[in-house]
């Protein structure tokens, strides 16, 4: 097996290539196999979603580049950027990960939202293509739900004199 545990900026020459949905794209750990059969592992530190371009370096020097595999997307594009804006606030209520494009919004497919979104009168168009969402305010930035060297909750013994 073939062993990755190094994230690379995208580079012109690569060893092999893997086609990966956006699903699997935000895994740090994974075994899946190339187009050829090969077998590969994916041992990298949690530090974001693999991006179409990104590679990958294993324990033997070799580089592997990321696809992001085509894969069933709908289209969402209003009639003026105020509805879209409205669009995108009801997919963000529902936490839904979004590309957003010039004038157009996209989301992995589903008939739920399909239904939502006529309804909010957008036109939508489902097809194949490459999924790459936002990667949300807190990507790449370490985010922590505990307490940090800036802010320290009161303890009893803070009040005790």
């Amino acid at each position: 097996m073939w062993v990755l545990t190094e994230r690379l900026p995208a580079q012109a020459t690569a060893d092999a290539e893997l086609a990966m949905p956006f699903e699997l794209r935000q895994k740090s750990r994974l075994r899946t196999r190339l187009a050829d059969g090969s077998e590969v592992g994916l041992f990298l530190e949690r530090s974001g979603v693999l991006r179409g371009g990104d590679c990958l370096r294993g324990e033997d020097g070799r580089v592997l580049r990321i696809l992001a595999k085509p894969e069933a997307v709908l289209e969402v594009r209003c009639a003026d950027a105020r509805e879209l804006a409205r669009a995108a606030y009801h997919l963000g209520n529902r936490h839904v990960m979004l590309e957003v494009g010039p004038d157009y919004l996209r989301l992995l497919d589903d008939y739920v939202l399909h239904d939502m979104l006529r309804q909010l009168g957008c036109t939508l168009s489902a097809f194949e293509a490459p999924f790459e969402p936002e990667a949300g305010a807190y990507a790449g930035t370490p985010h922590s739900h505990g307490e940090s060297e800036f802010v320290r909750k009161p303890r009893i013994h803070d009040f005790a004199r």
